[in-house]
């Protein structure tokens, strides 16, 4: 290796090095901050307590707008793995030349401000006369789940043979039982990689969220600015800490079953 590689090399890992403390160092300071004594935001913590998760245990706000949360999230996530499923095959098997165009269009939430597909999505509810707060909420996150579900699931079908499918036809299953048996398997680890994030998506939305909740509707990330405007304390970096919790739990549980790696391949 040459002294210009070697430089390089070095700038690259400090570059890496950097870019992962800046990501890192909120997540570390709200946690340390959730676990402090101190009625206000501050570091090092006058002594460590556990005042904040309790409150938390107490609060009667919070835990209806988590389960209105997970619901809302598990609902829409259901619905554009089912959806987004039935568009990669469709994309992948049928026979136009429109294909990329369409797989462009259908992973563009991803690439919008959120306030704009909120506020798009608000003037289309209402000119088809849409009101349902419920109704309003699952169509949206199911938007911006979707792309998750299509893109995920897409790649992994590009990947798969499907002449399996009529092999184990030849060796005497149905249809319906050879998709379900050789199809199914193959496509698991898209189906739980492009599910856990959409899930993720889904609980962490505000941008979109705020334009069809109302005064007893509310999702979570709704909920903690509500916190911050009225009582900010570190009642609300629990909160964080909580969802840091389970951003990381997904992580290890789409590891331990399918894989960092496989999932970053898809």
């Amino acid at each position: 290796m040459t002294a210009i590689e070697r430089i390089a090399s070095a700038v690259v890992w400090a570059l890496a090095a950097f870019t992962v403390v800046f990501l890192l160092t909120p997540l570390v300071v709200t946690v340390l901050v959730s676990f402090g004594s101190s009625a206000v935001f501050t570091l090092p913590a006058p002594s460590w307590s556990l005042r904040w998760y309790q409150a938390l245990g107490r609060s009667r706000e919070l835990w209806p707008v988590v389960a209105t949360s997970v619901q809302l999230a598990a609902l829409s996530t259901a619905i554009a793995l089912g959806l987004g499923t039935l568009c990669a095959i469709g994309l992948l098997r049928g026979q136009f030349k429109a294909r990329d165009a369409i797989v462009t269009f259908l992973v563009s939430p991803l690439m919008l401000p959120g306030l704009v597909i909120g506020i798009a999505m608000l003037e289309s509810f209402r000119a088809a006369g849409l009101r349902d707060v419920w109704a309003s909420l699952i169509l949206a996150h199911v938007v911006i789940t979707l792309p998750y579900v299509v893109r995920t699931v897409y790649a992994a079908l590009s990947l798969f043979d499907f002449t399996l499918i009529d092999a184990a036809r030849t060796l005497g299953l149905s249809y319906p039982k050879a998709v379900l048996k050789v199809l199914v398997p193959s496509l698991a680890p898209a189906f739980l990689t492009s599910g856990m994030f959409a899930f993720l998506a889904s609980m962490d939305n505000y941008p979109i969220s705020i334009f069809f909740t109302d005064a007893w509707t509310k999702t979570l990330p709704i909920q903690m600015l509500q916190y911050v405007e009225e009582s900010p304390d570190p009642t609300i970096a629990a909160i964080s800490a909580l969802l840091i919790l389970l951003a990381a739990a997904v992580l290890v549980t789409g590891d331990r079953l399918v894989g960092l790696r496989r999932m970053a391949d898809l």
